[in-house]
């Protein structure tokens, strides 16, 4: 899709608060950013961007044209009714205006949100990144791409309206978005913040915080170091919920209605970031039913699929579970909590990242070769018995190529999950190949009639009428190599023991044991069909 053009942005945003006064380029002039411009820094050279002259009086803008010309602006926002028509069509830059009373934050905002959303939703599913996902990179909490921006514009607006530079944070302190306005005054704390993504614990800070979220406006708080500087923070809520807060740097240089603006400006963050958890549950909704339609086979372009999930190469699925001899109250909602843990634990190696919970079991792809998959689902397992208090069992599929496997993937996951038990709470296919070929075996051999008839069932009724244990002699005779000293071994028995029982065995049913053919096939019924091993008791 194109990007976005001046007239594109005036059908969205135009109206009492923004009017257009001339545009010499045309309508059709492309507008790549709303950026905030102060006065007091000259102007960058950002072909296509519509700048917001922050503190220009309308009639003041003529020089301000002629520097947007030079550095390549398409336009240029003042406030006020009147402005210099003439020297914006001499100098071929648009000349907008917004009304008096029109907030510069709300302002730019608007039109950050508009020239953003203008190329999205180009995959023709809904979601806030084309994918249908639409989760944030920051762990349990995320937000997506496009409440990420527009956090940041909010964030990049208070700054420019309250002079300090401002940052936006959850309640868990950790940094959603902050400002990038050049030349306002920050601290050591502010810039480990933003390298850490989360502000530094201390004593001082936790009674900052304390303070903070005890109050319903503005308050002002001393620095924490003697190279810090103060803050003016906001705790940002709605319907008594508390979403996060608004810190503003107070370098002595604030406006005198720091105060009024950043309340303004927490009451718009808290609507970002209600609209930005939405969009998340409904990109996660949306994901979850396609990963669903991948796994069970019924998406009708698999690869496509695939992609949208951000699944590119090869893959497997992971299946997690609670353990189902164990006694839990409330399994449905223990369930969804265990789906949490699952999606956190996940996003945090990989990014956004889709699971879903299907009929009691939590599934997960795990991109990449699979080196890692089990220490992963390890982790998972640890953390999840921990939280829920209920043991959690993990099975691993089979890495496939590619997305149009993971419904493969899958079946070899859930037939990992019979398998497993307290002593092998976690397991990957490939380690326990041989039981879950059996277990298949067995549903396949059990129904068809030709596969599950034959003289395995004769010996179990002679075993039923007359008190024998020919059927175990059998298995372990078998699980042995046909060695008749290594029966006797697992049976605990003489080897003439086992080969009176096998000739016994041979009068009684008419079994064959010299043929090779028929010694596989009653190995094969009597492990699969009667579920008999050298350790039956």
């Amino acid at each position: 899709m194109d990007a976005c053009t001046l007239g594109d942005l005036l059908d969205a945003a135009a109206g009492p608060a923004l009017r257009l006064h001339t545009a010499p380029a045309g309508l059709g002039a492309p507008v790549t950013e709303a950026v905030l411009h102060d006065g007091a820094t000259p102007l960058p050279r950002q072909p296509g961007a519509l700048l917001l002259a922050v503190g220009v009086r309308a009639a003041d803008a003529g020089p301000l044209l002629e520097a947007a010309a030079r550095a390549g602006l398409t336009g240029v926002v003042v406030r006020g009714t009147d402005g210099p028509v003439e020297a914006a069509e001499t100098h071929g830059v648009a000349l907008l205006s917004v009304a008096e009373d029109a907030p510069w934050h709300r302002v730019h905002l608007l039109l950050a949100s508009t020239i953003s959303a203008r190329p999205a939703g180009v995959s023709g599913e809904p979601g806030v990144d084309g994918t249908g996902l639409g989760e944030g990179g920051i762990g349990e909490g995320g937000f997506g791409d496009a409440g990420l921006g527009d956090l940041f514009a909010l964030a990049d607006a208070i700054a420019v309206a309250t002079g300090g530079a401002t940052a936006v944070e959850d309640p868990r302190q950790r940094l959603l978005a902050y400002s990038a306005v050049p030349g306002q005054p920050v601290d050591e704390d502010r810039r480990q913040g933003i390298l850490g993504r989360q502000v530094p614990a201390s004593a001082e800070n936790t009674e900052q915080y304390r303070r903070l979220f005890a109050a319903d406006r503005p308050v002002r708080l001393p620095a924490l170091t003697g190279t810090g500087l103060p803050r003016l923070a906001m705790p940002v809520r709605a319907g008594g919920e508390t979403l996060g807060s608004v810190w503003v740097i107070d370098g002595g240089t604030l406006a005198p209605d720091a105060e009024a603006t950043l309340a303004q400006g927490a009451s718009t963050a808290a609507l970002l970031l209600l609209r930005a958890r939405a969009a998340r549950e409904l990109a996660r909704h949306r994901g979850g039913d396609l990963l669903r339609r991948l796994l069970d086979g019924t998406a009708d372009d698999p690869a496509t699929a695939a992609a949208r999930l951000g699944v590119d190469g090869p893959a497997r699925v992971a299946a997690f579970v609670l353990d189902s001899a164990a006694s839990v109250p409330d399994a449905e909602r223990t369930a969804l909590r265990l789906l949490d843990v699952v999606r956190l634990q996940c996003e945090a190696r990989y990014g956004r990242h889709a699971c879903v919970l299907l009929d009691g079991v939590v599934y997960a792809v795990l991109p990449g070769p699979g080196e890692r998959h089990r220490g992963l689902a390890e982790d998972i397992v640890a953390r999840a018995g921990q939280a829920l208090r209920v043991p959690v069992r993990a099975a691993l599929g089979e890495v496939v190529p590619g997305g149009d496997g993971l419904a493969d993937s899958r079946a070899d996951a859930d037939l990992v999950l019979r398998v497993l038990d307290a002593e092998l709470p976690v397991a990957v296919v490939d380690e326990v190949r041989a039981r879950v070929t059996l277990l298949r075996l067995a549903e396949v051999m059990g129904g068809r009639r030709e596969l599950s008839a034959g003289g395995w069932r004769r010996v179990l009724a002679y075993d039923a009428g007359h008190g024998t244990e020919y059927a175990r002699t059998l298995v372990c005779w078998f699980d042995a190599g046909c060695d008749m000293a290594g029966a006797a071994r697992l049976l605990a028995v003489h080897p003439n023991t086992c080969r009176y029982r096998l000739r016994q065995l041979r009068q009684h049913t008419g079994i064959d044991l010299d043929d090779p053919d028929e010694r596989l096939v009653l190995w094969l019924q009597l492990r699969t069909l009667a579920g008999l091993s050298a350790a039956t008791p």
